[in-house]
């Protein structure tokens, strides 16, 4: 079985965020940079799958040099060897132009299930995984959190609104998006740390690799305006009624 994990480096979500000069992004510098956490849990299934079936698992992550430093947690992981596709400019591409770039590449590797997060935790657009399996012609299952393989097709659970679970039936190949709660990522041991250094870390540019033309293009970033705290009501029902009454004869136009 050929496998497939696409995983992206982000900042971790504990750093302080500054807008660069541009004012088009986060500024890169002086931050700490971890897997996407979406993504762990995609290389945890991706590896189970890898022992439980036999086969072969690529991980592939877009970006400068510096992903190398999180795909080398995929090998160790894991993992038999990394794609990186260099890309210095990758965090302004678009979800159409990164699952074009994927796309590209493993159109012609025969992959029978490709993993990915649901979403990345900085860009946060969920759109990533089916624009790549739209592009390569296959099934895409989003945003599951039980997942089995037998033969020839995969039986998985998908999370919905309200705590829903929907179960989904479908043959190979297919892509699936990870959502948090899956499995338990493993933490690499010593061992698997040192084995990952030798492994194969092919590289590949983005610019070798085909893509479209962004679809979306960011005109600005801004931080969220400061809003004004809550006001909490309290007492009995018709008197949190008559409060609420009076706030909003104050504040609006309703009753006037």
């Amino acid at each position: 079985m050929k496998l497939l994990v696409c995983i992206k480096q982000v900042p971790d979500m504990e750093s302080k965020f500054k807008i660069d000069a541009d004012g088009l992004w986060y500024d890169r510098g002086d931050l700490a940079w971890r897997m996407n956490e979406y993504d762990e849990y995609a290389v945890e299934q991706a590896v189970q799958v890898k022992e439980q079936n036999g086969g072969d698992l690529t991980v592939l992550c877009i970006g400068s040099d510096q992903v190398k430093e999180t795909m080398k947690k995929a090998l160790a992981m894991g993992c038999d060897r990394g794609v990186h596709i260099i890309d210095n400019q990758s965090y302004m591409k678009d979800p159409f132009e990164i699952g074009s770039i994927i796309a590209e590449f493993a159109k012609d590797k025969d992959f029978d299930l490709i993993f990915t997060g649901m979403q990345s935790q900085d860009r946060g657009s969920g759109q990533v995984g089916v624009i790549t399996a739209e592009l390569l012609g296959i099934s895409a299952v989003t945003t599951i959190v039980d997942f089995s393989c037998e033969n020839n097709s995969i039986v998985v659970k998908r999370e919905l609104e309200g705590g829903v679970k929907a179960q989904v039936e479908t043959t190979l190949p297919a892509l699936v998006t990870c959502q948090l709660g899956l499995n338990t990522p493993r933490y690499p041991t010593l061992p698997n740390i040192m084995k990952a250094k030798k492994k194969e870390m092919l590289s590949l540019a983005a610019d070798d690799l085909h893509s479209v033309g962004a679809m979306q293009k960011t005109k600005n970033v801004t931080f969220p305006e400061k809003q004004g705290g809550g006001l909490f009501l309290e007492g009995e029902v018709d008197q949190i009624a008559d409060q609420l009454i009076a706030v909003l004869r104050d504040k609006t136009s309703v009753f006037a």
